[in-house]
């Protein structure tokens, strides 16, 4: 690969870096987007950068506790369409989302609040009524549900990926299927370093997630934490039997909580359920602990605990195998994410606290934003 003088590069190919490739090629810049594809191999036998969007499953909503990513969700959700439309691939399906918890729950009580501040409609349902509307839940005594049916349900990380990927390259951005080995600036620019060589040009925005800390050599006050997530393998009529199964978000005591993903086809042919929610936390400390992390396939002990709860959430659950699934997440202690300029050249948009998924277009917005020195985001 040639040096040669671009206006941008984007590190990180992607939720985030492809949100930010497409809107920065629309806005008429010269854009490089540059990061490897899915691996095609095993994880144990990866050797380079790991993601966590390869995967089919991840919930999308309007309604959050923080009005920050709430703002965010909202953004992203209304351009749903839009991506669609730009790339020819759809990667939503609007299923809705539970949000339930005991009777007690402050959490489920605050959602409702939130919902009836911004006007978004919902079903509040209690025991009984739980029961009769989502027949499938085991536990329903001293329930409580908030069901946020519009604008909510699943996205495909995968798919939303290549959507912006299209629709980046039909509005000009070109792409480099390396991961960034390390950047060097100066008073013109910035030099990216690959395995094919190297590249100059005036700005960088980083959005290599977990990984952004180690590429830059510094944490920015975060934290990466190991997760794992566990999927259970349905058959064709168990599959039918939950087929109108939503989203659904569970609200436990002391902040413990747990995703749960209806039956969703995966590329492997199967249709598969997906619960995620560590009950502790795990530290990826560096780069090479990240790629250990990955390589190990997850904790089979927190696959455990998933597995009992989710027995105890879906009600006389068949299913035919399990899969765990390694992945994770940047944490800070205020609960946000980082999005700004590091340096005359170098921006940053990383740090989702688990959120990004499905607010990731607003993220890649506003990353592309700070990248161009825009304080007004």
């Amino acid at each position: 690969m040639k040096s040669k003088a671009l206006k941008i590069a984007v590190l990180g190919r992607g939720l985030i870096g492809s949100a930010a490739a497409r809107h920065l090629s629309k806005m008429g810049h010269k854009v490089l987007l540059i990061g490897p594809p899915e691996p095609t191999t095993s994880y144990a036998a990866h050797g380079g950068v790991f993601g966590s969007h390869y995967d089919e499953g991840r919930i999308t909503r309007r309604l959050e506790l923080h009005p920050y990513w709430m703002q965010m969700n909202q953004a992203s959700i209304s351009r749903y369409g839009e991506i669609a439309a730009e790339s020819g691939i759809d990667f939503y399906r609007e299923v809705g989302v539970l949000h339930i918890g005991a009777l007690d729950s402050p959490d489920v009580a605050l959602i409702e609040g939130i919902a009836n501040a911004n006007g978004v409609p919902y079903e509040s349902l209690e025991d009984k009524a739980l029961a009769g509307r989502f027949p499938f839940l085991r536990t329903v005594k001293h329930m409580r549900g908030v069901f946020e049916s519009s604008d909510a349900g699943y996205i495909s990380p995968r798919r939303l990926v290549q959507a912006q990927t299209v629709a980046a390259r039909r509005a000009g951005a070109c792409f480099v299927n390396e991961p960034a080995l390390g950047i060097s600036e100066c008073s013109s620019g910035v030099t990216i370093k690959t395995k094919s060589g190297s590249v100059t040009v005036e700005r960088v925005l980083v959005t290599a997630g977990g990984h952004t800390p180690s590429l830059l050599g510094k944490t920015f006050g975060f934290k990466v934490l190991a997760r794992t997530a566990a999927m259970f393998r349905l058959g064709e009529s168990e599959a039918r039997r939950l087929a109108d199964m939503p989203s659904m978000r569970y609200f436990g005591p002391s902040g413990i909580s747990q995703y749960i993903l209806p039956p969703i086809a995966y590329p492997d042919g199967h249709v598969w359920l997906k619960l995620g929610g560590d009950p502790v936390d795990v530290e990826l400390e560096d780069e090479a602990s990240i790629k250990e992390w990955f390589r190990s396939g997850g904790s089979y002990s927190v696959a455990d605990y998933l597995q009992a709860q989710i027995l105890d959430r879906i009600r006389d659950l068949r299913f035919e195998a399990r899969r765990v699934v390694p992945c994770m997440t940047t944490f800070s202690d205020s609960g946000l994410p980082q999005i700004g300029l590091i340096s005359n050249h170098v921006a940053v948009a990383f740090g989702c606290q688990g959120k990004s998924a499905k607010c990731s277009d607003e993220m890649g917005r506003l990353g592309g934003m700070a990248v161009l020195g825009k304080t007004r985001l």
